[in-house]
C-alpha cells in the first residue's frame, strides 16, 4: 500500500543517496587535486622545465595538464562546494547577476552582471601553476615572468565583462601584462595571449585586469629598469670626469715612479695605486660598453660585459685590502725584516686580481647555464631577483670595507702608542705609513656609504631619491680617490 509515510521514506533515502554521491565526489575530487597539486611543487619545477623545452611531442605537456582542469570544471555536481588544499583551491559558487568574491586573499573576481539569470562559476586556484606553465608569449618578450597566480574561471554562461585583481607575488617587478592561456598558439603548444584582457590600474600590490571572455588567467611582469635622464646625466658626466682624474693619475705615476721608490713600502704603496686606477678606470670603460649594448638587447654581449665590469670593480676593492694588510703588517713588524719585496708584489697581485676571478668566474658559472647572471630586461649588471648573483659582489665589497676599518682602528691604536725617538729611515716609513692611513681612512666609509646606498637601491628600486644619492657618490668615489691617489704620490 502506497501511503504517505512510504513516500516520505522513499524521499529520505534519496536525499541520503545524493548526500552520499556529493561526498563521495568531494572526497575523490579531493585526492585528485591533492595529487594534481604535488606536480605544480617547486620540487617538480626542473621536470616540467625540461618538458616545456624539449622538441618532441612533450612540449605540449603543460598545456594538456591544464586543459585536464577546465575538462573537470565542465563535469562537477550543480551545487556549490569548496575543496582547499594545500596547492588548489577549487570552488563552485551560485550567483545571480552580480557576482563578486575573494580567494585565498590573492584573487578577486567580480562579475558586474551576468543578464539577471541565477547561474554558476567555478574557480580553480593555482598556488604555483607557474612551475608548470612556461612563459610562451605571442608576443615573445623573453623577459616577462608570471607574477599572479594562475586561475581558471569556468562560468555557466558565456560573460562578456569580468574584473579580475591579482595579487603580485614580486613586487620589484613592473610592466604589467594581462594574459589567459590560449590553448591554440604556437600550432597547439599553447602559450599566454592578451587578446581580449586589458589592463586597468596596478596600486598596493594588486595589478587588476578586465577580460570579454573566461578561461585560465594569469598576469605577467618584467623587472623593470629605472630610467631618469638627469640620472643618466649625473652618472655620464661625473664618470666621464673620473676617468679623465684616473689617467691624469696614471700620468703622474708614470712620470715621477724612479723617484718615488724610496723604500719596499713607498713602493708597494705605489703599485696599489696604480692597480686601483688602473681597476677602475676599465671598469668604467667596460660599464659604458655595457650601457651601449644595453640598448640593443644583445644577451650574450652583454653578459661578457657583466663579467667585466664584475671583475675590475672587485680588483679595486681587493686591491685597497692590500694596501690596508700592508699597513697592518708593516706596523706589527715593527718598520724592518719580514717578507722580502718580490713576496708581497705576488700577495698582492694574488689577493688584488686572483681572488676576484675566482669570486667572479664562479658567479658566472653558476647563474649562467639558468640564464639568471643578467638582469631580465637585458640591462648589464648582476641579477638580484632571481639568483641573486649581486651578491657575488656586494658581500666581498663590503666585507673589505669592514675589514678594512677594523685595520685602520688597529693601526691608529698602536700609531698613538709608539714612543718617539725613531730614526730617520722610522720616521720615512712611518710618514707613508700615515699617508696609507689617511687615504683609506677616506676612502673606505665612502666606498662603504656608496654600496651601502646600493642596497638601498635593491630593496627600494624605484626610489628616485636613492638612485639619485648613489649616482652621486658613484661618481664622486671616483674623483675622491683620484685626488687622494695625487695626494699619495707625494
Amino acid at each position: 500500500e502506497q501511503g504517505p509515510n512510504s513516500f516520505s521514506t522513499k524521499h529520505v533515502l534519496l536525499i541520503w543517496e545524493l548526500i552520499f554521491f556529493f561526498y563521495l565526489f568531494c572526497l575523490l575530487t579531493q585526492n585528485i587535486l591533492e595529487s594534481a597539486g604535488v606536480l605544480t611543487t617547486d620540487a617538480a619545477k626542473k621536470s616540467w622545465d625540461q618538458l616545456n623545452s624539449n622538441n618532441t611531442g612533450t612540449r605540449n605537456a603543460s598545456s594538456s595538464f591544464l586543459s585536464a582542469f577546465e575538462g573537470i570544471t565542465a563535469h562537477v555536481v550543480n551545487e556549490p562546494f569548496k575543496i582547499n588544499t594545500q596547492n588548489i583551491i577549487f570552488t563552485k559558487t551560485n550567483f545571480t547577476n552580480i557576482f563578486n568574491a575573494d580567494f585565498n586573499s590573492s584573487l578577486e573576481v567580480e562579475i558586474p552582471e551576468a543578464g539577471g539569470e541565477k547561474q554558476s562559476i567555478s574557480v580553480i586556484l593555482f598556488a604555483s601553476m607557474d612551475n608548470v606553465l612556461p612563459v610562451r608569449e605571442k608576443t615573445n618578450t623573453s623577459s616577462s615572468v608570471i607574477n599572479g597566480r594562475v586561475a581558471l574561471i569556468q562560468p555557466e554562461s558565456d560573460l562578456t565583462n569580468i574584473s579580475i585583481a591579482f595579487d603580485v607575488l614580486n613586487e620589484t617587478l613592473g610592466n604589467p601584462k594581462c594574459v589567459f592561456w590560449d590553448f591554440k598558439l604556437f600550432d597547439g603548444l599553447g602559450g599566454w595571449s592578451e587578446d581580449g584582457c586589458s589592463f586597468v590600474m596596478s596600486e598596493n600590490g594588486s595589478v587588476t585586469c578586465n577580460c570579454n571572455h573566461t578561461t585560465s588567467f594569469s598576469i605577467l611582469m618584467s623587472p623593470s629598469s629605472y630610467t631618469d635622464p638627469p640620472l643618466e646625466y649625473i652618472t655620464y658626466i661625473g664618470l666621464g670626469i673620473s676617468m679623465g682624474s684616473l689617467i691624469i693619475c696614471l700620468i703622474i705615476e708614470g712620470i715621477v715612479w724612479r723617484k718615488i721608490r724610496k723604500n719596499t713600502t713607498s713602493y708597494l704603496r705605489h703599485v696599489s695605486i696604480v692597480n686601483i686606477a688602473v681597476s677602475l678606470l676599465i671598469a668604467d670603460i667596460w660599464f659604458f660598453i655595457g650601457a651601449a649594448i644595453s640598448k640593443t638587447t644583445n644577451a650574450p654581449a652583454c653578459t661578457a660585459a657583466t663579467f667585466f665590469i664584475h671583475f675590475f670593480y672587485l680588483a679595486l676593492f681587493f686591491w685597497m685590502l692590500a694596501s690596508a694588510l700592508l699597513l697592518l703588517y708593516r706596523m706589527v713588524n715593527v718598520f724592518d725584516g719580514g717578507l722580502s719585496k718580490a713576496s708581497m708584489l705576488a700577495i698582492g697581485f694574488s689577493l688584488g686580481y686572483g681572488a676576484p676571478l675566482i669570486i667572479a668566474t664562479i658567479t658566472i658559472a653558476v647563474t649562467a647555464p639558468s640564464n639568471e647572471y643578467i638582469r631580465g630586461d637585458v640591462v648589464c649588471w648582476l641579477n638580484w631577483d632571481e639568483s641573486k648573483a649581486l651578491l657575488g659582489f656586494v658581500i666581498p665589497a663590503l666585507l673589505i670595507v669592514a675589514v678594512n676599518l677594523i685595520i685602520l682602528i688597529v693601526v691608529i691604536f698602536k700609531m698613538l702608542r709608539r714612543r718617539s725617538g725613531e730614526n730617520a729611515a722610522q720616521a720615512g716609513e712611518k710618514h707613508v705609513l700615515l699617508v696609507i692611513a689617511r687615504s683609506l681612512a677616506v676612502l673606505t666609509p665612502f666606498f662603504g656609504i656608496t654600496w651601502g646606498l646600493g642596497i638601498g637601491i635593491m630593496v627600494r628600486p624605484n626610489n628616485r631619491g636613492i638612485h639619485i644619492t648613489f649616482a652621486l657618490f658613484n661618481s664622486l668615489q671616483l674623483s675622491i680617490n683620484s685626488g687622494q691617489y695625487s695626494a699619495w704620490i707625494y
